[in-house]
C-alpha cells in the first residue's frame, strides 16, 4: 500500500505539471524542509522533514507564516492544502529539544519559537480561505496547531493525535486552551491531563478532526480539491464528505472512549487537580485507577497549570489563549520541570523525570498564579 501511495502522488505531480503547464510552480527545492506548489488556485504547503517526522521548528514556521499571508491576499488564490511527506507523521510535535537546549543558556530560540509559531496559529485560526489539513499519521504539539485550528482537519487511519505535554514538563499549547475545553463533555481536559492517544476514526469522532478519509484515497482527495475552479467552503466540504462516504475499507467501530464518557464528564469535572484525583480514587473502578496511575506520573505543576488554563480558555477567544500561553510558555522556560521532562522522554529517555515539586501539594497556589502572570510589556504576545 505504501509503494502505491507513493505511485499516486507521483502520477498526481507529474499530470499536474504536464495538464497545467502555466498555472502549477514549485516554489521550494526538494532538500528544502517545507515546500510549497500552487496547482491552479490551490496553494499547496507540504512539511518535509520526514525523517524527523515533520517536526516543526523555526525555520519552517518562517517560511509558512508569510507564504500564507501571501496566498490569502492573492485573489487568484481560492483554496490552502497543508499535508507532509513520509508514512508516519503529518507532524510529531515542536521542536522542542532545540528549544530547551537554547533556554538554557539564556537563548533567544525559547522566546523566538513560541511567540512565531502561536502568531502562525492565529493566521490559521482566523484564515480567510478554506484551508484543508492532512492529517495523515502522528499529530502531536506543534502539529496539532498547524491543522486544529484550520477550516478542515482529514484524518486517516494512520493518524495519531495526542497532547502529551504534562508527561514533559509544558502544557497544551498551540492554543490547546481554546480548542480542548470546546471538545464534548470534559474529554478536551481528559486529553490534556492524561495525554491520552485518540487513533484513526476516533480523531473524527473526539470532534479533533472533520472528516476521515483512509489513506490510500489522499491523492485522489488532494487532486478533487486542486481541480476545484472557484471554491468555496461549501464545495470543499462536500468533496471531503464525499470522499468520506468513500473510506469504507476502514471499519467504523464504536468510539474508543465511548464506554467512559460519563465518567470522563463526572471524574475529570473538578475545580482542582486534587479533587481530579480523589474523583478517581473515590470511583475505584480499573479503568479510573489506571487514569490515576497516568496522571501520577506526570509533572505535578503541569497538570495543575493546565487544568486552570482549560478552564480559563472555555470563556477566552483564541487570540486571548495565544497571549496567556505565550506567558506560560516562557514560565516554562524560566522553571524546571520543562527541562527534566524533556531530559527524560527525550535526551536520556530513561522515562524516569524527577518532578519539582514532586507532588500536588508541593505546587502552591502562588506558584500557579506566578506562570499566568505577565511578563514586561516588550516581551508579551498581543495578537
Amino acid at each position: 500500500m505504501l509503494v502505491q501511495r507513493s505511485i499516486q502522488r507521483l502520477h498526481l505531480v507529474f499530470r499536474h505539471v504536464k495538464m497545467r503547464p502555466s498555472y502549477c510552480t514549485t516554489v521550494a527545492a526538494a532538500e528544502d524542509d517545507v515546500l510549497f506548489n500552487t496547482v491552479g488556485s490551490t496553494g499547496v504547503v507540504t512539511l518535509n522533514r520526514p525523517k524527523a517526522l515533520n517536526a516543526l521548528d523555526l525555520s519552517m514556521i518562517r517560511k509558512i507564516h508569510p507564504r500564507l499571508v501571501t496566498w490569502e491576499s492573492d485573489e487568484k488564490m481560492k483554496l490552502v492544502i497543508m499535508n507532509s511527506t513520509g508514512e508516519k507523521a503529518f507532524c510529531a510535535g515542536g521542536d522542542i529539544r532545540a528549544v530547551t537546549e537554547a533556554g538554557k543558556v539564556g537563548g533567544k530560540l525559547s522566546k523566538d519559537f513560541f511567540f512565531e509559531e502561536y502568531i502562525l496559529n492565529n493566521k490559521i485560526g482566523t484564515y480567510k480561505l478554506p484551508y484543508v489539513a492532512i492529517i495523515d499519521g502522528i499529530t502531536m504539539g506543534g502539529g496539532v496547531g498547524l491543522s486544529v485550528h484550520g477550516m478542515f482537519r482529514v484524518a486517516t487511519e494512520r493518524t495519531v493525535f495526542a497532547m502529551p505535554e504534562t508527561g514533559i514538563g509544558l502544557f497544551p499549547d498551540v492554543g490547546g486552551g481554546f480548542f480542548l475545553p470546546r471538545l464534548p463533555g470534559k474529554l478536551g481536559i481528559y486529553l490534556a491531563l492524561t495525554g491520552f492517544r485518540l487513533k484513526g476514526r476516533d480523531v473524527h469522532k473526539a470532534g479533533v478532526a472533520t472528516h476521515f478519509v483512509q489513506s490510500n484515497k489522499i491523492p485522489e482527495l488532494e487532486e478533487a480539491l486542486t481541480s476545484l475552479k472557484e471554491p468555496e467552503k461549501l464545495d470543499v466540504e462536500s468533496v471531503l464528505s464525499a470522499f468520506q462516504d468513500q473510506s469504507e475499507d476502514i471499519p467504523d467501530n464504536d468510539f474508543i472512549l465511548q464506554p467512559h464518557l460519563d465518567q470522563i464528564s463526572s471524574l475529570f469535572g473538578g475545580e482542582s487537580v486534587e479533587e481530579i484525583f480523589e474523583n478517581l480514587k473515590s470511583d475505584g473502578s480499573e479503568w479510573a485507577l489506571e487514569q490515576l496511575a497516568t496522571l501520577e506520573k506526570m509533572s505535578p505543576t503541569s497538570m495543575k497549570v493546565t487544568l486552570r488554563q482549560l478552564i480559563e480558555g472555555e470563556s477566552r477567544t483564541l487570540q486571548e489563549c495565544l497571549n496567556v500561553e505565550y506567558r506560560i510558555s516562557q514560565r516554562c522556560c524560566e522553571d524546571k520541570d520543562f527541562y527534566e521532562g524533556v531530559r527524560a522522554v527525550l535526551v536520556d529517555r530513561d522515562q524516569s523525570p524527577r518532578w519539582d515539586p514532586p507532588t500536588l501539594a508541593g505546587v502552591t497556589q502562588e506558584k500557579v498564579d506566578w506562570y499566568f502572570s505577565p511578563l514586561p510589556a516588550e516581551r508579551e504576545l498581543i495578537l
